[in-house]
C-alpha cells in the first residue's frame, strides 16, 4: 500500500512584517501542504492574526513572498467578521463569490419572493431555472450541510436578521459560512470563541473529517490536540515549526528551549576564556591572532535567543471573613422567561467553581448576581463585608485609546504587596505581564484585541480581590497568558468561580460545576469538567447526521435512553476513604470542643480555637455532602448489577 501523497499549496519565503517600532515577523519562510492542520500559538500581539490576514491575501509582506498553488482557494474568517445588518441568516451563510454561493443566494431570494407571490409564473420560471442549476452543480447538498452546521452551532431560525441576533450569534453564522465555503485552505482565527462546550466538540469532529487544509488560531488545548497535525510557534519575529499535536509540541518546545540553554552557556563559557586571552595580550600578532580577537568581537556581539518570555504574576488579595456569597432561593426570569426558576448555593472560601451550559441558558445572569451588578427576581443574595470581587466580564470596560498602557494600571494602583511582603510597582508588574518598558508608554489603540483584555485581566487582578467572578476569561487570551492564569488561581487563597467553554482551563482550575441544564435548572456536580462529562456521555460531540433533524427530535432521543451513574477511578478511591476523612474531622472537632471547655476565660485563645471549630464544621459539612453524594452513585450501581443478576 503506497503512503499518502501531499501537495504543496502555499510557500511563504523570507516574509518580514513590522508595526510602528516592532518587529511581527523577520524573515519567516514555511509552507502548507493540502493535508496539513496547522494551529497557529504565540502570545497575543506578536502577529498571529497578521500572519493569517497575510495567507489569505488581506495583508501583504514589507519583504519576502507569499505564493499560492494555482487554482487553490482560500477562504479566512476572522476575530471580527463584517455583516450586512439587513441580510438573512442564510444569505449571510452563502455569503462569497463562489459561483455556487451566488446561485445558492439568488435561490434563497426567489424562494421567498415566491411565498410572498406565489402565483407569480416569472418567479415560478426563475425559481425552476435555478434549480436546474443547483442540480448541474450539485449545491443541494451544500445547502442541506448549511443547515446542519447552523443547527448544531444553535442557530435554528434561518430566515432571521442578523442585525437583530446578538453579536455571539453572529460570530457563529460566520463560522457556518466559512465551514461550507469551497475551500482548499481554510484560515480561522479563534474559532471557538463564542461557541458553548457542546458546540466545540462537535467542531473538532467536523474540522478531523474536513478534506482540505486548515491554518487556525486557537487558545483551546485540547481543541489542538484533537485536531492539528503540525504546530507553528510564533515568537519575537521568529517562526518555529514542529510535526505533531499541542502535547508533541510541548515536548518538542522543552528540548529546544533546553538547546537554547546550552548553545548560550556553549558561548559564555568561550567568552571567558577568549576574554582572559585578550587580556593577557600575547606578544605574537600574527593572523592566527588577529583571525581569533575578530571571532570573539564577533561572538560578543551576538544577541541570545533566551527563548519566549513568560508571565510570572503574584499579587496580594485581602482578608476574607466567614462569609462569602449565599444565595437563598434566587430567581430571575426576562420577558416571562424564566432563566434561574429557584437556585441555593453558599460559597466556601476555598471554591473553585466552574459554570456550564448552553449559550443564553443565564450563566452569565448568575454571575451578575453573585457580583451585585444583577438583582434577582426573588430570594435574597448575601455578600459578606469582607468580600471584595473582581469581576472580569464577558464585555470588559471600554478603554480610553489615547490613555498610556502604564497610565491605565496606575488608576487601579500605583504598587501591591505579594503574600510574602515585597512590593511591586505598576510598570514591574506590567512587565511580568508581558508589558515591556517601551510598551508601557504606547497608547491603548495601538495594542491588539489580545493584548488589551490582557491588561484588562491585570487591572482586575492588581486590585487586591479576594473572590474572583471570571466571566469566560479565556476568550481572546493566548496560551502563555492562560497558563500563568491558571498557575495564578492554584495560589489565590480566596473562592474563584468562572464562566468558561474551554474544557482545558475548566479542568485545570474548577472542583465543583455548575450546570445549566434544561428547564434553567442548575445541578451541582463534584470534579472537575471532564469528571462533569463522565456523568454526562449524551454531551459528548457528535459528527453531523446525514439526515437533517430538529432539535427537538435529539432530546427526545437522549431522554428515552436511561444512564446510570458510574464511578471514575478518582470517585472510587475517594468512595473508599471518605468515611475515615469524615472520622478524622470529627474528632478533632471533639478535641478542639473540649479545648474551648477548658479555655475558660482566655478570650484570645477562645477566639483561635472558634475559629478552628467553625472552619472544621465547615470542612465537615463537605465531606456529608459528598458522602451522599458518592452512596447515591454506589446505590445506583448497586442496583444495576442487581438487575442484570436478576
Amino acid at each position: 500500500m503506497l503512503g499518502m501523497v501531499t501537495m504543496n499549496i502555499l510557500s511563504a519565503e523570507n516574509v518580514s512584517k513590522s508595526y510602528g517600532d516592532k518587529v511581527l515577523l523577520d524573515c519567516v519562510s514555511f509552507g502548507i501542504d493540502d493535508q496539513d492542520k496547522i494551529g497557529l500559538i504565540g502570545v497575543n500581539g506578536t502577529g498571529k492574526s497578521t500572519l493569517l490576514k497575510m495567507v489569505a491575501g488581506v495583508e501583504h509582506p514589507e519583504s519576502g513572498t507569499v505564493i499560492l498553488g494555482s487554482r487553490v482557494t482560500v477562504h479566512y474568517l476572522p476575530q471580527e467578521p463584517v455583516f450586512d445588518p439587513t441580510s438573512t441568516v442564510l444569505d449571510q451563510v452563502f455569503h462569497g463569490e463562489a459561483p455556487v454561493m451566488k446561485l445558492l443566494r439568488e435561490y434563497q431570494h426567489t424562494l421567498d419572493a415566491l411565498t410572498q407571490s406565489p402565483e407569480d409564473r416569472g418567479l415560478q420560471t426563475k425559481l425552476l431555472r435555478l434549480q436546474s442549476q443547483l442540480d448541474e452543480l450539485d449545491a443541494w447538498q451544500l445547502e442541506h450541510e448549511a443547515k446542519v452546521i447552523l443547527t448544531k452551532l444553535g442557530i435554528t431560525d434561518f430566515h432571521a436578521v442578523v442585525g437583530t441576533l446578538s453579536g455571539g450569534q453572529r460570530k457563529r453564522i460566520a463560522l457556518a459560512s466559512a465551514l461550507i465555503q469551497p475551500a482548499d485552505l481554510l484560515v480561522l482565527d479563534e474559532p471557538t470563541n463564542h461557541i458553548d462546550n457542546e458546540s466545540v466538540q462537535w467542531l473538532e469532529t467536523y474540522l478531523q473529517k474536513r478534506k482540505g487544509a486548515l491554518l487556525m488560531v486557537t487558545h483551546d488545548r485540547y481543541f489542538l490536540d484533537r485536531v492539528v497535525n503540525r504546530i507553528f510557534e510564533l515568537d519575537k519575529g521568529k517562526l518555529y515549526r514542529y510535526p505533531g499535536n499541542y502535547q508533541v509540541f510541548l515536548e518538542a518546545k522543552l528540548e529546544r528551549e533546553a538547546q537554547q540553554r546550552a548553545s548560550e552557556e556553549k558561548r559564555q563559557n568561550f567568552l571567558r576564556n577568549e576574554l582572559e586571552w585578550v587580556r593577557r595580550g600575547p606578544k605574537a600578532r600574527g593572523t592566527k591572532q588577529k583571525a581569533r580577537t575578530e571571532r570573539f568581537y564577533e561572538v560578543l556581539e551576538q544577541t541570545p535567543d533566551t527563548g519566549p518570555e513568560t508571565l510570572e504574576f503574584a499579587a496580594a488579595s485581602s482578608r476574607l471573613g466567614r462569609t462569602v456569597i449565599e444565595l437563598d432561593h434566587v430567581s430571575k426570569a426576562y420577558a416571562g422567561k424564566s432563566v434561574i426558576p429557584d437556585f441555593s448555593y453558599i460559597v466556601m472560601r476555598n471554591d473553585r467553581i466552574g459554570i456550564v451550559g448552553p449559550n443564553g441558558s443565564g450563566k452569565t445572569t448568575l454571575m451578575k448576581m453573585m457580583a451585585g451588578r444583577l438583582t434577582p427576581d426573588s430570594g435574597v443574595i448575601t455578600i459578606g463585608s469582607t468580600v471584595k470581587i473582581g469581576y472580569f466580564s464577558q464585555e470588559h470596560d471600554e478603554m480610553n485609546g489615547q490613555q498610556r498602557v502604564i497610565d491605565y494600571i496606575r488608576d487601579e494602583v500605583e504598587y501591591v504587596v505579594t503574600e510574602d511582603g515585597h512590593t511591586i510597582s505598576a510598570a514591574q508588574m506590567l512587565e511580568r505581564f508581558l508589558f515591556p518598558g517601551p510598551l508601557q508608554w504606547t497608547p491603548i489603540a495601538k495594542l491588539s484585541g489580545g493584548e488589551k483584555r490582557r491588561l484588562a485581566l491585570l487591572k482586575t487582578l492588581m486590585a487586591a480581590p479576594n473572590v474572583l467572578l471570571l466571566d469566560e476569561p479565556t476568550n481572546d487570551l493566548d496560551i502563555p497568558t492562560l497558563s500563568v492564569l491558571e498557575s495564578y488561581l492554584d495560589e489565590f487563597p480566596g473562592a474563584v468561580i468562572v464562566v468558561s467553554h474551554d474544557r482545558y482551563f475548566l479542568d485545570r482550575v474548577a472542583e465543583k460545576v455548575f450546570a445549566f441544564e434544561g428547564g434553567g435548572q442548575v445541578s451541582t456536580y463534584f470534579g472537575n469538567f471532564s469528571d462533569y462529562l463522565a456523568h454526562h456521555p449524551e454531551e459528548e460531540s457528535e459528527a453531523p447526521s446525514e439526515k437533517y433533524t430538529e432539535k427537538t427530535e435529539k432530546r427526545s432521543r437522549r431522554s428515552s435512553k436511561p444512564t446510570i451513574r458510574k464511578f471514575t477511578f478518582k470517585e472510587q478511591k475517594e468512595y473508599d476513604e471518605i468515611e475515615d476523612r469524615i472520622a478524622e474531622v470529627e474528632q478533632s472537632l471533639s478535641v478542639v470542643t473540649q479545648q474551648m471547655d477548658e479555655a475558660g476565660g482566655d478570650y484570645g485563645r477562645l477566639q483561635a480555637l472558634y475559629e478552628e471549630q467553625q472552619a472544621l464544621e465547615e470542612r465537615l459539612n463537605e465531606l456529608l455532602d459528598r458522602w451522599t453524594y458518592l452512596n447515591e452513585i454506589a446505590e445506583e450501581m448497586e442496583h444495576s448489577r442487581k438487575s442484570g443478576r436478576g
